[in-house]
């Protein structure tokens, strides 16, 4: 019998674990000695604040990111071929979404290993659900190009898709692009279009506001280097 690929979620940064994820998570966990992870040093970290009771030097930790080789993935899944049940733990948030443990989740329904993904945070769903805008029609764009010329090109797309098919523009980046992202959204949109800006979620400084791209030009919020989410809706 095989094991099954659990999809463990972790906070989204220094955060009382009780406080975002059930207690099923933390049984579940001690239940698995073999993980794939995105970091080995912050899933050990995150598994010992998770009060795992198999010591950290016993597991077995597969690492998953841009300096791994992919055609090594299908050898991660061994231990559930022969019965073991394996996690999967991301750097933050939920594992396969807007990260690398998408690919071996595809790799496991391949090998017909059954996925049970746990309940826990997503800075994404987190902020579309607090953003007010349409939560029927979006896209997860992930990150826009990084050179300034493309990425303003996207943005300008994105608003016109927003506008004409109702559909909500999520965007991720990293934290030391933030300001010159928000600079490109305020100068390029459309001053009606409304924009999102969810930035530490979950977090004591949580910061999470909707307001039009006229009135964030009033007043900008001090971003930099804080985990964020850009939520955009605009209407014809």
């Amino acid at each position: 019998m095989k094991g099954n690929l659990y999809l463990i979620p972790v906070s989204l940064g220094e955060n009382k674990l009780n406080n975002i994820l059930p207690e099923k998570n933390f049984k579940i966990i001690n239940e698995i000695t073999h993980y794939i992870v995105e970091n080995i040093r912050s899933a050990r970290r995150f598994l010992v604040k998770a009060g795992i009771k198999h010591k950290i030097d016993d597991l077995t930790f597969y690492e998953i990111n841009k300096h791994s080789k992919p055609d090594e993935y299908h050898k991660y899944l061994s231990a559930a071929l022969n019965g073991e049940n394996i996690g999967v733990i991301s750097e933050a948030g939920c594992p396969g979404i807007a990260d690398p443990g998408a690919d071996i989740v595809a790799i496991a329904h391949q090998k017909n290993i059954r996925i049970i993904p746990l309940v826990g945070p997503s800075s994404i769903f987190l902020a579309l659900m607090a953003s007010g805008m349409n939560g029927q029609n979006f896209a997860f764009k992930g990150y826009l190009p990084i050179k300034k010329p493309q990425r303003i090109k996207q943005l300008k797309a994105d608003e016109l898709r927003s506008a004409n098919e109702n559909q909500t523009q999520i965007y991720i980046e990293a934290p030391y692009r933030n300001k010159p992202l928000l600079e490109d959204m305020l100068n390029n949109l459309k001053p009606s279009t409304k924009l999102c800006i969810a930035a530490d979620v979950t977090l004591k400084s949580e910061f999470i506001k909707t307001k039009s791209i006229k009135d964030w030009k009033k007043s900008i919020p001090e971003i930099n280097k804080k985990p964020a989410i850009f939520v955009l809706h605009s209407e014809k």
